[in-house]
């Protein structure tokens, strides 16, 4: 048995999409055959140093039952909150019972369906022996703009910006602390490395591909699907 850290996931999937103006949230939406949140499981339980994934959802979820992943072994259904970083504290809280606090931790938006393997091992090979931890950006290329009132304020330089993607990756201990002081001050982090940031860490970025995209938009449906069919069995 190894004597080294466990890894987990947990999926926030409590939402309900609104942007996408859809009938059903956006991770039940049909892509390639398949519901988003399917694909999305599927690379997480597809990882062999995965022990397990906790999903967040909500207390009215009618759409949970259909998924492939509903009644998987590997997979723990657990109540989802008000705001993202009350679904993530509520899964934390639920695997601290069975997991060490020093265990890794990958939060991962349940709408991001074409992430790759290959960007999850580079996380975890990355990071396993960072004193904080990490998460999948990429670099910003685009020339960026700060508006007021409508028009250019001034252009910002992007050379040192990234877009923060997920999995981010944390040890248990210190992320359920993170979340639950910044909950406390009334901070509605948006991610969790805000949450160590606001504890005064320092998370590393880890440069993960492109096509790990956020479904948003109902054109994002189209861009996931061409990206599932580009990556094929090679993610």
């Amino acid at each position: 048995m190894s004597s080294g850290p466990g890894y987990w996931a947990v999926v926030p999937a409590a939402g309900v999409g609104r942007r996408m103006g859809g009938e059903r949230p956006k991770q039940y939406l049909p892509l390639g055959g398949r519901m988003v949140i399917e694909h999305t499981l599927g690379r997480l339980l597809g990882h062999p140093l995965i022990q397990g994934v906790y999903v967040a959802l909500s207390a009215d979820d009618a759409w949970w039952v259909d998924c492939a992943y509903a009644r998987h072994p590997g997979v723990r259904r657990v109540a989802g909150g008000g705001e993202r970083c009350h679904s993530v504290l509520n899964a934390l809280e639920a695997l601290s019972a069975v997991a060490s606090p020093h265990d890794w931790v990958l939060v991962h938006d349940a709408a991001r369906p074409c992430l790759r393997v290959s960007d999850i091992e580079r996380l975890i090979g990355e990071l396993e022996g960072h004193p904080v931890g990490g998460l999948l950006a990429v670099p910003l290329h685009d020339t960026v703009k700060r508006a007021q009132g409508g028009a250019v304020a001034e252009t910002l330089p992007r050379e040192a910006l990234w877009r923060a993607y997920t999995p981010q990756m944390f040890r248990l201990g210190e992320l359920r602390e993170a979340l639950s002081t910044a909950l406390e001050r009334g901070w509605l982090v948006t991610d969790e490395a805000s949450a160590l940031e606001l504890a005064g860490r320092k998370p590393r970025l880890v440069e993960g591909h492109g096509d790990n995209i956020k479904i948003t938009r109902p054109e994002d449906l189209a861009l996931a699907e061409f990206y599932l069919r580009r990556q094929g069995g090679r993610s």
